[in-house]
């Protein structure tokens, strides 16, 4: 690869960020506005809120000497919900949410454990979504489990701030290590301590130390380590934090990359502190000079208030364009339909219009039943004229909310705008100090380029709409409730658009699962004339046109509310056109929980970044879940769409390879690169099941280190073994499911018009390599990657071996090179085998062989070199047969001349 690129790609990558929502900032070394919000299903406890406050003021001292005295917590918001009694202590939120929270308190939706994990599946360095501690961490007595909440919310922390990884391995406790001595998986090395097994029967448990299993020449299973309690080493956080000694993050003189843990895997063997030291946060903290410690935290307490909305929507002369249906009735449409079924009852929410100048159709209006939502949608403009003054809708939406005796700190406006207005930047000082979250929608490629900022700058959601109705469906349909309480949210489960040919059918179908069903809607739209439509129920009850409700405004759309619970299963939709010309007709269909104690499968998508420059790659991310467990084997499809039209269609995976972090959890990921154009581009996210073929994954991964126990005077003092799932309980089988969800829009620049098809990048790296003997054979395994990153199939691969990890990390192309002639790589995504002897070893007991891979394309661009598989050569000891009937003590016995020789590998991932 030519150096300059090569550089270029590692920044890239190395850049790559999970969008931003969170509202921390660094001011002088203190952490301000970090929002702890509590989940509307947690009862009210005046207990947690101590608890948190002792948490991170305890953290905040630990975080400063961690971090040689650059970072401490300066201020802290603890969002209570609406669930809890009003007290005179507690403020109006302004943007902190619960959605948008740093740290959430929620119950786990699962029975076993309460153990803290930080959601985090970007690349090294990204930082991670939220952290979750469930409430009977923060009130029940865990110290020798997890050690300090203080010093476990730094480990958290480091996590979420700094996208660095953990340093154990609870699937990998120990691994061979190159002087083949069996090591526990650990940073840093120092660490002392003993590894023992706990065999329990009946009522009795006894503890032994471990065994060599006879086939492995590894720790036997369910062998665990157990860590003296006291260490002189100081690190690390990232492994143990619970231990005294324990004070630093491992550093480069200190770090394990022999360990095979995540943060080697993900950070190419980094130690965390190098890590650190690379962040924003680090580069704009120089030391705090002095000895003093810094300040404890300040504590704010808000209260969540019940949802204001102001629709803030463009009636300007561009709003008329559009053929063979203007811009301003696919307002109306979407709008209406935000209205009836997406905006939560009990909500308030008002209306304003603008051109020139702006209008309050409506002051804010509580959403208790259908008159409420009528009183709104009879006032959406019918006609469009007079210029675009966005500045002015603004204006008027915060009047709305005013002289409604609500505040505009933490309401909601929903600005909606297909024109350009060069005066946005005037009220820009007026929108921050409104304390109000400005989401924007962009119709059109003409909408004004200052829009994202006021979305970026206030916290509010940002979309682009292109010109048919499903997208601006898609963008009112993403703003929904910020509370925590999925059970109000809308979702969609399907949003389709069909070009349908005069006198001709089309047909679908939308699966019903027992999640959801709760106030369900389904929306038909047209262009030219209304279709004939039938709709029949899991047990066969039709619904035709005539029971669906068509609009009071002539906006081209009808809808049928499903009566009372939708049936669960599978429903059949078909649309005749009747008329003479082709036309475009929709389906959209909403739903809620089933019921509030349901927790509904959701999705939830967005981009690495929200910018980005050409030809930097971006990644696709897309959540799916049940509560907080991750659901397996859904096929999810991202659909992203250029101003021009241009759409791509992007299939994710959650694989472990390429632009996925880890495998089965949950979160399914892909690169992005095929960009055309400068400008927005909008991001929707299809995710379904068929057949019974997604599973949800009841063992949660990226959990905090479980103390199994300490060694204390030459006594092992063992804690409660951690609550497990039984592994006959670790799947359990989703329903059929459908669900479509906006990622927002994202913008580009530096892009070639007609977009490009020169391999700009190399394939990507392959992070998922294993290798073992199989006799005197390395057998290896790994995903392939792509002709350019994730996307095509790579031109061939190099692989590389050794004696020693570091020969491969530092010099790998002097290394012994293998002979791959023989090896075709396939098409990114599929599973790449091969078998090769490794000619220049002596292969004897003991015998430790190094693998890497480098995949190159076509440009001659490669990868980056993989992680570094390790193969072990281990030969068992002589097995004789005993004979049936054992003999007595001292008599000699003639066993027949067999001998068993076993030839076993342990694997490794660094």
């Amino acid at each position: 690869m030519v150096p300059g690129l090569k550089a270029l790609l590692f920044l890239t990558l190395h850049l790559l960020q999970a969008a931003e929502s969170s509202m921390v900032h660094l001011n002088n070394n203190g952490y301000e506005s970090v929002v702890i919000a509590i989940n509307p299903s947690v009862p009210e406890d005046e207990g947690l809120i101590q608890s948190i406050k002792e948490m991170v003021t305890q953290a905040s001292t630990y975080l400063f000497e961690a971090t040689e005295r650059r970072f401490y917590f300066r201020n802290v918001s603890i969002l209570v919900p609406i669930t809890w009694k009003s007290k005179t202590e507690y403020l109006t939120p302004k943007q902190e949410s619960y959605d948008q929270a740093d740290v959430i308190v929620a119950d786990p939706h699962l029975q076993y454990g309460d153990d803290p994990y930080t959601l985090q599946y970007g690349q090294c360095g990204d930082r991670g979504q939220y952290i979750h501690f469930t409430p009977n961490f923060l009130l029940t007595d865990n110290l020798q489990i997890y050690g300090p909440r203080g010093r476990v919310f730094v480990h958290e922390w480091a996590h979420l701030r700094w996208g660095v990884f953990d340093e154990y391995n609870m699937d990998r406790p120990f691994y061979m290590s190159r002087k083949n001595t069996v090591e526990a998986t650990r940073c840093s090395t120092n660490i002392t301590g003993t590894s023992v097994v706990r065999e329990c029967q009946g009522g009795s448990c006894v503890t032994r130390r471990c065994r060599r299993d006879a086939k492995t020449g590894m720790q036997e299973p369910r062998c665990t380590f157990i860590p003296n309690k006291s260490q002189t080493s100081r690190g690390s956080i990232m492994f143990m934090q619970s231990l005294d000694s324990v004070v630093e993050f491992c550093t480069e003189k200190t770090h394990n990359t022999e360990a095979p843990n995540l943060q080697n895997k993900m950070c190419n063997r980094r130690s965390t502190w190098d890590v650190i030291k690379a962040s924003a946060d680090f580069q704009n903290a120089p030391p705090m000079t002095g000895t003093e410690a810094p300040p404890p935290p300040t504590f704010s307490l808000l209260k969540s208030r019940r949802r204001v909305v102001c629709l803030v929507l463009d009636k300007s002369g561009s709003m008329s364009s559009g053929s063979p249906i203007t811009r301003l009735k696919l307002m109306n449409q979407a709008a209406e339909l935000y209205l009836i079924q997406i905006i939560e009852k009990e909500s308030l929410v008002g209306l304003v219009t603008f051109d020139s100048t702006a209008t309050v159709q409506n002051n804010l209006i509580r959403i208790i039943d259908d008159s409420s939502y009528l009183a709104i949608s009879t006032k959406l403009p019918q006609y469009a004229s007079g210029g675009t003054s966005i500045c002015s809708g603004l204006k008027k939406g915060f009047e709305a909310i005013t002289s409604s005796d609500q505040s505009t700190s933490g309401s909601e406006i929903v600005l909606l705008t297909d024109g350009e207005d060069n005066g946005i930047s005037s009220c820009f000082q007026e929108v921050k100090q409104s304390g109000a979250v400005i989401h924007t929608i962009a119709l059109g490629p003409s909408a004004a380029r200052e829009l994202e900022t006021l979305s970026d700058m206030t916290g509010g959601l940002r979309f682009y709409a292109n010109k048919d109705v499903n997208g601006l469906i898609d963008a009112f349909s993403g703003i929904s409730s910020k509370s925590g309480s999925i059970s109000q949210q809308a979702l969609q489960l399907e949003s389709k658009a069909f070009n349908v040919g005069a006198g001709a059918w089309i047909n679908g179908t939308v699966p019903v699962d027992s999640t959801v069903g709760n106030d369900t809607f389904f929306v038909i739209t047209w262009t030219v004339q209304k279709p004939e439509i039938i709709l029949q129920d899991p047990k066969g009850k039709n619904y035709t046109t005539s029971d669906f409700q068509e609009d009071r405004l002539n906006i081209f759309s009808v809808r049928l509310r499903i009566p009372g619970i939708a049936e669960t299963g599978t429903w059949t939709y078909s649309l005749f056109n009747k008329g003479v010309k082709s036309q475009l007709l929709t389906v959209t269909v909403t739903t809620r929980a089933r019921s509030p104690t349901m927790l509904p499968v959701i999705a939830t998508a967005h981009m690495s970044r929200s910018t980005a420059r050409y030809p930097n790659p971006m990644i696709v991310y897309t959540r799916v879940s049940q509560g907080f467990l991750p659901v397996l084997g859904a096929n999810v499809t991202a659909i992203i769409e250029a101003e021009n039209g241009n759409q791509v269609t992007l299939e994710l995976w959650d694989n472990g390879a390429g632009a996925d972090t880890l495998k089965n959890d949950g979160i399914y990921s892909r690169y992005f690169i095929d960009f055309h154009g400068n400008g927005r581009y909008s991001l929707k996210v299809n995710a379904q099941a068929r057949k019974n073929m997604a599973k949800l994954n009841l063992k949660q991964k990226n959990k905090s280190l479980y103390i199994p126990g300490y060694v204390e005077n030459d006594q092992i003092v063992l804690n409660p073994p951690r609550p497990e799932v039984p592994e006959e309980a670790t799947e359990a089988t989703v329903e059929d499911f459908s669900r479509l969800t906006s990622g927002g829009s994202f913008t580009v620049s530096g892009a070639p018009p007609g977009g490009s098809n020169a391999p700009v990048f190399p394939p990507s790296k392959v992070i998922d390599l294993e290798a073992e003997f199989t006799g005197d054979l390395i057998h290896l395994t790994w995903t392939a990657p792509g002709k350019v990153l994730d996307k095509g199939r790579a031109h061939r691969y190099v692989i590389r071996m050794s004696g020693h990890s570091l020969a491969l990390q530092e010099d790998f192309s002097n290394t012994t090179l293998v002979n791959t002639s023989r090896l075709i790589p396939k098409e990114a995504g599929s599973k790449e085998t091969f078998k090769f002897k490794p000619e220049t070893f002596k292969i004897a007991n003991g015998t430790q062989v190094y693998i890497a891979i480098q995949a190159d394309n076509e440009a001659g661009l490669s990868s980056e070199v993989s992680n570094i598989a390790q193969a072990v050569k281990f030969i068992p000891p002589q097995v004789y047969l005993a004979p049936s009937t054992p003999p007595d003590l001292g008599t000699k016995v003639s066993v027949p001349s067999l001998t068993v020789f076993v030839f076993v590998a342990t694997l490794f991932i660094f």
